[in-house]
């Protein structure tokens, strides 16, 4: 399926403003805005931390799937897509993060 299809499955994020991502230390070492051409990761981040429990490897490769087209531009053009790119990191280190909501 597509990027768009996958996001129609997804719970809403009406109810989130950010997603802050913390690694092991509980420092905010990122912050996803749910806002235009964030909400799309914001919707995915939040799905994988609902299911898994932090964005762990085994997120991070759901994860890929879920962005599905994105993800193939993403591994073809680092940088492009820095929130796919964290999740391509978590898999190759091993270390994920704890994710918190920020509440609109």
């Amino acid at each position: 399926m597509a990027f768009a299809d996958n996001l129609r499955q997804l719970p809403a994020i009406t109810h989130i403003a950010a997603l802050h991502l913390l690694d092991d230390s509980g420092t905010v070492v990122a912050t996803i805005p749910n806002a235009p051409g964030k909400a799309g990761s914001v919707t995915v981040y939040n799905a994988l931390a609902a299911k898994h429990g932090s964005i762990n490897v085994a997120a991070a490769e759901e994860g890929l799937q879920i962005f599905a087209e994105h993800t193939d531009d993403a591994k073809a053009r680092p940088g492009a897509h820095p929130n796919i790119d964290r999740l391509l990191e978590v898999i190759a280190s091993g270390k994920g993060f704890t994710v918190q909501i920020n509440p609109a």
